[in-house]
């Protein structure tokens, strides 16, 4: 049986790629050329708190398309791959219901693939053990438990910033509460199902191009009101555990805001961390969404050709038309 036949139009659109590449200002065209609606699939835009740190899309944005899981947390919440992807298959359900189209933009790998291969079905972690796991960690600091997860599981300590705080303590507590790897769980649920057809685009621009942007974007949110949004957000004493507190740039204005570096200081460290954590996501689109349309244009959206755009829309006509034969 085809899988046009076995989930007849529910097709779904994913515009992927890194910090400040462009990518949602491609989504937004589209939604326009698609009647489409536009899905949050970045971790840090949830949070209605950080609306200029994560480049949240502005009124004349909303205005313009339909978006859904921009700002519908409180950065005092956690939103796991878990929560994200019951969140945005109701909405997909949503818009497929109002036959639209579902267009989703973002960059956070995690949740992508929670959505376009499945989660895995990891049993609870036991309380003693995730106790367990994060007295180590408070102990030895994320580097040395790194070290740890790469001798027990290097395929996902491969993955993983020696610094990820987060998530070398999720691998380590599933290794430790079931015996199997996390790569392991994610192999089976990669072999499941998937609950939409996908067409996937990744933007990649090249990394001088990529890197000018960063820059230039992050220097629009202090224009914006970037210190004053983390001021506000420092003030709430956030627990470090809360995904919010690593929101790009945030974590170096607060150090500023307490007095431990000027705000030039604070500048370049939010800019290197954002190349940084840029890259990340280049590679990580590179070697998990290979099946992706590359988009090698840049640095913005706006530099793109119109043989570029009317190239991924000559894409999509035929994925959707194919999909109704």
């Amino acid at each position: 049986m085809s899988t046009a036949a076995r989930h007849p139009r529910r097709p779904v659109v994913v515009i992927g790629g890194p910090t400040a590449s462009g990518k949602s200002g491609l989504a937004l065209d589209l939604a326009r050329q698609f009647d489409g609606d536009i899905v949050n699939a970045d971790a840090m835009q949830v949070y209605r708190e950080l609306a200029i740190l994560t480049a949240r899309p502005g009124p004349g944005d909303l205005a313009a398309a339909p978006h859904h899981l921009y700002g519908v947390l409180s950065v005092s919440e956690r939103c796991s791959a878990g929560r994200w992807h019951e969140m945005a298959a109701a909405a997909i359900a949503d818009i497929h219901k109002a036959e639209r189209l579902p267009i989703l933009v973002g960059g956070s790998g995690l949740y992508l693939r929670a959505l376009m291969q499945g989660l895995a079905a990891v049993p609870p972690v036991p309380e003693t053990i995730r106790a367990a796991v994060g007295a180590r960690m408070t102990a030895l600091g994320p580097q040395a438990m790194h070290a740890t997860l790469n001798e027990r599981d290097p395929e996902t300590a491969a993955r993983l910033a020696p610094a990820d705080r987060q998530r070398i303590r999720r691998a380590l507590e599933v290794l430790e509460a079931t015996g199997r790897s996390l790569s392991d769980w994610q192999r089976e649920a990669a072999s499941g199902e998937p609950e939409f057809d996908f067409l996937a685009f990744v933007v990649d621009p090249p990394r001088d191009a990529l890197h000018e942007a960063c820059d230039a974007r992050f220097r629009a949110m202090l224009d914006a009101g970037a210190l004053d949004e983390a001021r506000a957000v420092t003030a709430l004493d956030l627990p470090p555990d809360r995904p919010a507190v690593k929101a790009l740039g945030l974590r170096e204005l607060a150090r500023h805001l307490a007095g431990e570096c000027d705000l030039e200081t604070a500048i370049a460290e939010a800019r290197a961390v954002t190349r940084r954590y840029a890259k990340r996501q280049s590679t990580w689109f590179r070697n998990q969404l290979s099946q992706a349309e590359r988009i090698p244009a840049g640095p913005g959206y706006a530099q793109y050709s119109e043989r570029i755009f009317q190239d991924i829309c000559t894409n999509i006509r035929h994925f959707l038309l194919t999909r109704q034969t």
